[in-house]
């Protein structure tokens, strides 16, 4: 669905839509595996303009929600968008790619460098400038107050982005491992397409991605240092989602230790079993003031799903994985 828009989300406060829209047509860019791609050009060109121009409205404690996708992500950022002083970015990968060049690590707009992680010394003066400057256009042309940025990957930059927005908060969402392995491998095998003869799916274009996340993730882990080739080589979705999701939650996990007042955990299933609860737990530590339009829209449409059962993973892969989960409380 266009923008994420649904009759349950238009009715709940109207003018949000019209919010979601602006955002998908002017600020978040099409990745490679979706429609609609006709719009990148646009959507880089008002970029490009708004880089140029005088910051038009501060940034003042931005939120953003990481962890993996298929693990909660888009309807935490969906509820949360609902709230009357938030602007909510879906992904906005294009604005991130104005931002910084060597972010696109799936080869949506650039097959050049990439980097998985960026740090602090990556956000450098013209950086700083530009993201807030990007944030500030949007913040205007939205009517809101409070940036919402739900891209998950961002759980691997998340100095990089504090060195741009010092106050800046995270929405660390967790899910049972098997169940976001398993929807990941399903969103691949349903959503993959094959264009000038290269795979995109899940891992970018021509496993752009997983390379990435290998050579420059994986084998910086203890457990995993020296096995380059052997990662490489793993080709199963679910091998390659699970070691994606150990990897970018021991990554959320370290920075939630060492500064739990900006890294805020959000358990998905306290999201479906519990949502007034969970949001409202949310407002409060994000300084989101009550508002009744998120929680009831949450209660309304947050539903469960089955869940999947464990799976045998490669044997390199296998040990973090479970570790991981134990380590998360899904014993």
């Amino acid at each position: 669905m266009v923008a994420q828009l649904d009759a349950d989300y238009v009715q709940a406060r109207p003018t949000k839509a019209l919010s979601r829209l602006v955002s998908y047509a002017l600020f978040e860019g099409r990745p490679v595996t979706t429609r609609g791609r006709w719009i990148n050009p646009l959507v880089f060109g008002q970029l490009a303009v708004a880089k140029k121009i005088p910051q038009l409205k501060s940034v003042r404690r931005p939120l953003f929600i990481v962890g993996t996708g298929r693990s909660g992500t888009t309807i935490l950022g969906k509820v949360l968008s609902l709230h009357r002083d938030v602007g909510f970015l879906n992904e906005p990968k294009a604005l991130w790619h104005a931002i910084h060049p060597h972010e696109d690590v799936i080869g949506n707009y650039d097959r050049g460098p990439a980097a998985y992680r960026l740090g602090a010394s990556d956000a450098d003066e013209a950086v700083v400038r530009r993201a807030h400057r990007l944030f500030g256009a949007y913040l205007t042309a939205v009517g809101a107050s409070r940036v919402l940025d739900k891209y998950p990957e961002l759980v691997f930059r998340i100095p990089f982005v504090r060195s741009i927005f010092p106050d800046a908060r995270f929405l660390f969402v967790v899910r049972n491992g098997w169940d976001t392995v398993c929807s990941v491998a399903a969103w691949s095998e349903r959503h993959g397409t094959t264009g000038d003869g290269e795979p995109r799916d899940w891992w970018g274009v021509d496993d752009r991605k997983w390379r990435l996340l290998v050579e420059q993730v994986a084998t910086t882990h203890p457990a995993l240092q020296g096995r380059r080739e052997e990662l490489l080589g793993l080709d199963r979705h679910v091998d390659r989602a699970a070691l994606e999701w150990a990897l970018a939650m021991n990554e959320g996990m370290e920075h939630e230790e060492k500064d739990p007042n900006a890294v805020t955990r959000v358990h998905y299933e306290d999201l479906v079993f519990a949502p007034r609860k969970t949001i409202r737990r949310v407002f409060k530590r994000c300084h989101l003031s009550e508002d009744n339009a998120p929680l009831a829209y949450a209660q309304q449409t947050i539903r469960t799903a089955p869940s999947k059962a464990a799976i045998d993973l490669a044997p390199r892969i296998a040990p973090l994985f479970h570790e991981t989960m134990m380590a998360l409380g899904y014993a």
